[in-house]
């Protein structure tokens, strides 16, 4: 299943006609982690359960966001995680690395790893401080509790909670509003900044931004922006 999603999400940044990526769980929930038949065979046969993923996962920009689970973040176009259930183990560390969470009301979240006697898995010992602070995630990481999403909002978890019958209608409305309104090559460079960021200095990231915007000052999707406003009309952006 994540060789399946690692090549979705290779696809939808190769293709133009795509413009935000909605992950979310089918049936129930999102996801519950790793197999519990799979971990006892670990137990059993002393293997690692997963293999390391390739390197190329149509990601861009730094090293860092080229491994396995965390090259969401190099995915040059939006990701939400519509997290429709419970998000758990490694379901959070998915989740977590989604550029957007949007959760049902029925959605649970935990890490679960220090009940199973193992650790912060694929770097979220470093994400989820970002996320929700030092406190919020030492507290998720050695409890292990599972919280509501009422909680992860109110920690800043996840960025919106919906009611499960409007939850998927509200999930493609944002999206649509997004795919339709913004220009795709403010969200690529915006959302690269952002994760840069992350390891840059203040002085770093002015300068950043100072190039990009002398960048996108001569872009096609700048002069769309303004002409969509002074004509009063729904944008074109082309994400050029």
């Amino acid at each position: 299943m994540e060789a399946e999603v690692r090549e979705a999400m290779r696809a939808a940044a190769a293709d133009d006609n795509v413009r935000v990526i909605v992950l979310t769980g089918a049936g129930r929930g999102f996801c519950a982690g790793a197999d519990m038949s799979l971990l006892q065979d670990v137990v059993e046969r002393r293997v690692h359960p997963l293999p390391e993923s390739p390197q190329s996962n149509g990601a861009e920009g730094r090293a860092d966001f080229q491994r396995q689970y965390s090259y969401f973040p190099g995915i040059p176009k939006p990701i939400i995680g519509a997290i429709n259930g419970p998000a758990v183990g490694l379901g959070l560390v998915i989740a977590m690395f989604c550029d957007v969470r949007l959760a049902s009301e029925e959605a649970r979240f935990g890490t679960a790893f220090a009940r199973r006697g193992l650790i912060a898995e694929y770097g979220l010992a470093w994400l989820l401080p970002r996320i929700v602070g030092h406190a919020n995630a030492l507290d998720l990481l050695l409890s292990a509790r599972v919280i509501p999403a009422a909680e992860a909002l109110r920690i800043g978890l996840v960025n919106r909670v919906i009611p499960p019958d409007k939850f998927m209608d509200e999930v493609y409305a944002y999206a649509n509003d997004m795919a339709e309104g913004v220009s795709p090559r403010s969200t690529r460079v915006i959302k690269r900044q952002v994760y840069e960021g992350m390891f840059q200095t203040l002085g770093e990231a002015l300068d950043t931004a100072s190039e990009e915007m002398r960048a996108s000052l001569q872009c096609e999707d700048f002069k769309e922006g303004v002409a969509h406003f002074v004509e009063k009309r729904a944008p074109a952006f082309t994400g050029r």
